[in-house]
């Protein structure tokens, strides 16, 4: 049996394994290819996980969220392109996607103004940048609802039959 970590500052990788009640040989044992000693160096920050090692760690723990947190947070190209999403409660998600979605229906006639002609000139150029951060909101909702949806279905909240 491995001995408990007393470390204050854990990484979201120790806390995704520990809620997992793993000892690093046992996640290791369970994951194949990935030793206890590479588990240790990326819980420690010694060495940043490669991407197979963050989907084997993500199914292994049942933590979908540590393939958004990984490129979000760590992947140079995830970094400029992928918002970090939190996992929340589904009646939040949806909340927050119908608040999202009332917004841009405000602003879909000005949209409309604004792209008829292929072209966004300087006058319509701050009235675009606001609706463009509404359709990023919008995307980040509805990438929540996705991360929700996965996690139900791994901890069997939801048959992943019925949505086929």
């Amino acid at each position: 049996m491995g001995k408990k970590s007393i470390k204050e500052n854990k990484n979201v990788y120790q806390l995704c394994r520990e809620k997992c009640e793993l000892t690093r040989q046992k996640a290791s044992e369970e994951m194949v290819y990935i030793s206890d000693d590479r588990i240790e160096k990326i819980e420690s920050e010694k060495s940043l996980p490669h991407p197979d090692e963050i989907l084997a760690m993500a199914a292994c723990y049942k933590a979908p969220e540590l393939k958004n947190y990984f490129c979000a947070n760590e992947c140079p190209i995830g970094q400029k392109q992928v918002t970090e999403i939190k996992v929340q409660e589904l009646s939040q998600i949806i909340l927050e996607l119908i608040a999202s979605l009332n917004s841009l229906n405000n602003e879909k006639n000005r949209l409309i103004e604004i792209t008829v002609d292929g072209e966004i000139t300087e006058d319509e150029i701050e009235d675009f940048k606001k609706i463009q951060l509404q359709l990023d909101k919008v995307s980040s909702t509805i990438n929540g609802l996705r991360l929700w949806l996965e996690k139900a279905i791994i901890e069997g909240k939801v048959d992943k039959n019925i949505l086929e």
